[in-house]
């Protein structure tokens, strides 16, 4: 099947899906995997064209039906068949896998599965997140996949948000395709083109070579510039860490915060410490006196002759806010095609923009240190794409701070930051070899030899212009001298375009609005986030 006829699809399933919502029918969101079996050279040909594909539009869901709903049904009808609910993260932190034969169902307000075959029950208004997973296709499970937010009575709401953001990347771990990293999101046009650096856990080396599967999935046009691996072999137990300029840290340890407040005194400890399954994503404020942020305040020890430190957060830009790069887009009606030819030939137009982003927080955060003067800006740390958390390196300068703590504040808009972990380290002075891989072969989808558009930075880009487009690079890998590690990033470098037609003439008001008063721009993602679904309430 094409990709276009694929998508038409997917989009036919959601009017049903949609329908069905009307009526009062629990409609479970979905992410499902077209399989690819044989050979790399099968796994490049038609059948792989869209070997993620991701469907998560925003949906109200009312549980009033009784009629129960199996989530292997809740597809289209080209999808395979083991698409299932694979755990839910509950609101007190408590994190419910269910067993890998259970098929979960919702009735009425309820999901109902099996749990080490015991038949559990667990009410919709308790859960927080839910995990959906495939069980024998390229992938062994997806990550981040919603946020639930509990509303009156027996109502939930699960708030899935289109993807809006960069290319996918998948890591051949010796069996299968594994997604790793998602690069440069936020890049929405060439001005505001940028490195990223992702870790590839999944990756392994087989027979010599690295591959790696480069996928659009989404409605954009990506145009990737550079796409090299980065080697580092290390001693046996460092932590290989990066920064969002590419520089590479080596930690002993790191440690995690003694505490997490946020601004009504909620532990978040639980929430914050570890790299699991349990993100703090928060899609609206409580109520109108919290305003449009969080504030989140982690404690750390400190060796009293530390001068300086380097925080290792996990994070990811949130569903809501990852939704909302389109709708600011759209703000800019007919003119927004002039728009993205300032902001790519004017330096001082791109500057002004990310000096925005800074302000607002939006797909940057401020990392703010208490000094005796009071909090002070102290590192930024950037954003991604919506369904992976990355982890970043941010140096800090901790010269000015007494005593044995470090109190570290961050503010993070509502819905546009989903927080996985943060943990803090003193000593990088580990030894490592850092290794620059350029692709030996890069070969398209539709057969095409991609690998001059990959080697560099320069002029020349692999443009993905097509939901379903997809490449496969390989890198022949160097020998690991014994009684090393290696730890493998992916160097990428590019932007991208969504594909927007507007029609409107731009809302200059609101646009003005959003960059003349500070917050301005999360509050208006709320409006938006309450105006398509009026019922919800926050998820904490």
């Amino acid at each position: 099947m094409g990709a276009s006829s694929h998508v038409r699809r997917r989009w036919q399933y959601y009017a049903r899906s949609v329908g069905a919502r009307e009526r009062g029918e629990w409609v479970l969101p979905f992410i499902s995997r077209l399989e690819c079996s044989g050979d790399i050279s099968m796994r490049v040909g038609s059948r792989c064209l869209v070997p993620l594909v991701v469907f998560l539009v925003p949906m109200l869901l009312h549980c009033h039906s009784s009629r129960p709903i199996d989530v292997r049904t809740v597809r289209s009808d080209s999808a395979p068949p083991h698409d299932r609910i694979s755990a839910v993260t509950l609101s007190n932190g408590t994190v419910v896998t269910f067993d890998s034969r259970s098929h979960p169902v919702v009735l009425s307000d309820t999901l109902r599965g099996t749990v080490h075959d015991i038949p559990t029950a667990i009410p919709m208004d308790s859960v927080q997140r839910v995990w959906v997973s495939r069980t024998d296709a390229v992938l062994t499970a997806f990550a981040v996949v919603g946020v639930a937010a509990a509303v009156a009575g027996a109502a939930a709401l699960i708030a899935l948000a289109t993807k809006q953001s960069c290319p996918f990347i998948y890591a051949w771990d010796g069996h299968r395709y594994v997604f790793d990293a998602e690069p440069y999101g936020g890049a929405i046009t060439r001005g505001l083109e940028r490195d990223d650096y992702g870790e590839l856990p999944s990756l392994v080396e087989d027979h010599g070579v690295y591959r790696l599967l480069v996928t659009n999935e989404v409605n954009e046009t990506q145009f990737t510039n550079q796409l090299q691996l980065l080697v580092v072999d290390h001693a046996m137990g460092a932590h290989i860490k990066a920064d969002e300029f590419g520089r590479f840290y080596a930690f002993d340890s790191l440690a995690p915060p003694t505490t997490a407040l946020d601004q009504d005194g909620r532990d978040l400890r639980p929430w914050l410490a570890n790299n699991d399954q349990l993100i703090w994503e928060p899609l609206t404020p409580p109520d109108r006196a919290h305003g449009a942020r969080q504030e989140i305040t982690l404690t750390f020890a400190k060796p009293r002759a530390a001068t300086k430190g380097f925080l290792v957060a996990r994070v990811a830009t949130g569903l809501w806010g990852s939704q909302m790069i389109r709708q600011f887009s759209q703000l800019r009606g007919t003119a927004l095609a002039d728009w993205y030819a300032r902001i790519d030939t004017s330096r001082a137009q791109a500057e002004a923009l990310r000096r925005w982003n800074f302000r607002e927080e939006l797909y940057a955060l401020q990392i703010r240190v208490e000094e005796p003067d009071g909090w002070v800006s102290r590192g930024v740390l950037p954003g991604g794409g919506p369904f992976l958390a990355a982890e970043r390196v941010v140096a800090l300068d901790l010269s000015h701070i007494r005593g044995d703590s470090v109190r570290i504040r961050i503010r993070p808009p509502y819905g546009f930051w989903a927080l996985n972990s943060f943990a803090l380290a003193y000593h990088a002075d580990r030894q490592f070899r850092v290794s620059a891989l350029t692709p030996a072969t890069a070969r398209t989808s539709d057969g095409r030899d991609v690998v001059d558009d990959l080697v560099s930075t320069d002029a020349r880009y692999y443009e993905m212009p097509h939901t379903g487009d997809n490449g496969v690079v390989t890198y022949v890998a160097p020998p690991l001298a014994p009684g090393m590690s290696r730890t493998v990033f992916a160097h990428a470098r590019g932007y991208y375009r969504l594909h927007l037609d507007p029609a409107t003439p731009p809302d200059s008001t609101t646009l003005a609005r959003l960059f003349a008063t500070p917050d301005a721009a999360a509050v208006f993602a709320a409006e938006q986030f309450a105006q398509k679904f009026p019922h919800a309430t926050a998820a904490h």
